[in-house]
């Protein structure tokens, strides 16, 4: 049952997303019809345009790009983390159906790791115990043993997660997620899945990550005060 690191790639996305999100925005504000609109739009560059879309707060535009993401390497406890954001759509592997009788992987975390190898020892002593104990209850249940089997399964144990957002729920997933406040796992995988987004589309993503990147911090009193390094790692992503 060996440790597993993160590893996340963004499977597809609306072609030309950023065309997409400026065509929606322009049938707000123009009497073309959808012709004329697309020939304006597809023929001159619209970053400035988007810019100012996105700085003006008039962000639904931006639902119209959708953006699929695969992420491997990575804990049940994540899982219950960012199943809340609801704007989203969820696939995840499956314990009642994938059986674990052969052993599981399962995250570290990087406290644990800090404290030496005998703890990183103790903590996986600890996984195999509890994959015992999943053996065991396999073989006692019988049919259909992984349904019930898997509650002694941990958090630590390894899950794999494709998922689709739009690009406005990304720009909120962001704000919350790549902050220092937010836990280190779900932390790692926003920050990476920002990187992957600013490839597709700079425009949309140009000031995205944690509240503090464009304003004040929002976390208050609970401020980490890195507000200037984090500018600078986003803006290097």
């Amino acid at each position: 049952m060996p440790e597993c690191n993160l590893h996340v790639i963004m499977l597809a996305h609306t072609p030309d997303p950023e065309t997409t999100c400026a065509l929606a925005a322009r049938t707000c504000y123009s009497a073309l019809d959808a012709e004329g609109l697309h020939e304006k739009v597809s023929t001159t560059d619209q970053s400035k345009f988007l810019k100012g879309i996105v700085a003006s707060g008039h962000l639904s535009v931006l639902e119209h790009a959708s953006f699929t993401f695969f992420a491997e390497g990575v804990s049940r406890a994540l899982l219950a983390q960012i199943s809340r954001h609801r704007i989203a759509s969820f696939s995840v592997q499956s314990q009642r159906y994938v059986s674990l009788e052969k052993g599981f992987d399962y995250i570290i975390p990087p406290r644990i790791k800090a404290l030496g190898e005998d703890a990183v020892e103790e903590y996986s002593n600890e996984m195999e115990q509890m994959h015992r104990w999943y053996t065991a209850w396999q073989e006692k249940l019988g049919e259909n043993a992984n349904e019930d089997a898997r509650f002694v399964l941990p958090n630590a144990c390894e899950t794999h997660i494709t998922f689709t957002m739009n690009a406005r729920e990304l720009l909120h997933f962001f704000s919350l997620r790549c902050c220092n406040r937010a836990q280190w796992e779900i932390r790692e995988l926003a920050t990476e899945m920002l990187r992957l987004c600013k490839q597709v589309a700079p425009v949309i993503f140009e000031n995205a990550g944690p509240g503090c990147i464009s304003g004040a911090c929002p976390e208050g009193s609970r401020s980490c005060g890195e507000a200037k390094a984090m500018r600078e790692k986003f803006a290097a992503l």
